[in-house]
């Protein structure tokens, strides 16, 4: 995977990302962007679940723009 240098991925992040294991996805400054997903809500619901099982300090966001390239985000508390 390549990083941008400015980007920090935290310990957090990391751990979801080698869960999660996305195929697609973009750094951003607070967390990734998920793309490309064909089943929205069960994704969603199972990246839930991976930052509660594992106690996170993560956040699932989803709006309807996302909607348009099948995305969420997943970002830092």
């Amino acid at each position: 995977m390549m990083q941008n240098s400015q980007i920090k991925v935290s310990p957090d992040l990391q751990q979801f990302i080698d869960k999660f294991e996305p195929s697609k996805f973009k750094l951003m400054s607070g967390g990734i962007e998920i793309r490309g997903i064909n089943d929205m809500q069960r994704n969603i619901a199972q990246a839930r679940e991976i930052i509660e099982r594992l106690k996170l300090r993560l956040i699932v966001s989803h709006n309807a723009e996302m909607l348009s390239y099948r995305g969420f985000e997943v970002t830092n508390l």
